[in-house]
């Protein structure tokens, strides 16, 4: 044999060698694949609820919360509601690009799922409102969205429904005056803090380590290796910080300014909240604006814009392997459809259907 074929062999065995220890690390199902303990420092399990001191969940605000939730009458047209482009049944989101509200017009942006959303330190994808009280009281009076002319016309369709003042006034039943838009809003935010989606990475954080595959657990690795960890970390896996959307190639799409529409300074143009990771292979489309269809593309999409490196199909499959460990358990006893106050000859009629 000659020196060169001699060489070849060597070459060919060490790249096989290589190759049966990648598959034994990335396929074996026998739970040794060593997860990345350093990397897994960043997370933390779901809350069981997300409190927050400013609103206190009681069960008067989250039963009249659910029912304002689900009640369409909070729009113009009295044929949407906040769970027409959150659907609790269907985790929290859309399956379209964006959401179609009065009148067929569309929005500009993608719904995020308002699951675990309450955990997040802002809300919207710019950050314009702090929690998801205040998130509650933008798409109602969002003339593309649900079309009520006003604060006071929504506070006037709840007061026409005598069942709709026993609730409030269970909910707050220290205001002289419980019925106002500011109370719906916290009502509404109180339930929505009930929206929690445990998986079975949580389970895999409190300590049951048969609760991932190896598969699941390398691809955990393989995403930290990336450097995903960096913006998508804690117990809503994301969530928790603005990043500019292509740090290291430009994203293609800047019709959409982000942030910098919000606050006019230069350094938050193409700046958005990282979303959260959780449900994810459940909420495509992906993006604030909903232009990515599949995880696949939103994965490698990532890698490029945000670290600068290509992932091979290999890479990409590993990671989203690891992100079906996301997606939790709908709580449907929770979410169950309520009955709505009945209207009465005082209730508004519908308005530009």
């Amino acid at each position: 044999m000659s020196h060169t074929s001699s060489r070849q062999v060597r070459w060919f065995a060490l790249m096989l060698t290589l190759v049966l220890i990648s598959v034994t690390y990335l396929l074996s199902e026998s739970g040794k694949v060593q997860i990345n303990a350093e990397a897994l420092k960043l997370f933390a399990p779901l809350p069981a609820v997300m409190n927050s001191p400013d609103n206190v969940i009681t069960d008067g605000k989250v039963k009249l919360g659910r029912v304002l939730y689900y009640d369409p009458r909070l729009s113009a047209s009295q044929k949407i509601s906040c769970n027409t482009c959150h659907p609790l049944d269907a985790y929290g989101a859309e399956s379209t690009r964006v959401s179609t509200g009065h009148k067929n017009q569309k929005g500009n942006r993608n719904a995020p799922t308002v699951y675990n959303a309450a955990g997040h330190f802002v809300q919207f994808w710019d950050g314009r409102a702090p929690t998801v009280a205040e998130q509650a009281k933008g798409p109602i009076t969002n003339p593309v969205e649900m079309a009520m002319p006003s604060n006071a016309a929504a506070v006037h369709v709840i007061k026409s429904m005598p069942e709709y003042a026993v609730l409030f006034q269970a909910a707050f039943p220290k205001d002289k005056d419980p019925v106002t838009y500011n109370n719906m809003a916290l009502a509404i935010g109180a339930f929505e803090r009930g929206l929690v989606t445990p998986s079975r990475w949580d389970a895999f954080l409190e300590g049951d380590q048969s609760a991932l595959t190896a598969s699941e657990k390398s691809g955990f690795n393989t995403f930290a290796a990336t450097g995903c960890q960096w913006c998508h970390n804690g117990a809503y896996v994301g969530g928790s910080a603005y990043q500019k959307l292509g740090v290291m190639k430009p994203w293609p799409r800047q019709t959409d300014q982000g942030r910098y529409q919000v606050t006019k300074e230069e350094i938050d143009k193409m700046v958005f909240k990282v979303p959260s990771l959780r449900n994810i292979q459940k909420t495509g489309p992906y993006f604030h604006d909903g232009s990515v269809p599949t995880l696949d593309q939103a994965i490698r999409n990532m890698a490029v814009h945000q670290r600068g490196v290509e992932l091979t199909d290999a890479q990409v499959k590993s990671i989203e392997t690891w992100m079906g460990s996301l997606t939790g358990e709908i709580p449907m006893s929770y979410i169950k459809l309520p009955e709505l106050p009945k209207s009465t000859s005082q209730t508004p009629r519908p308005s530009g259907e």
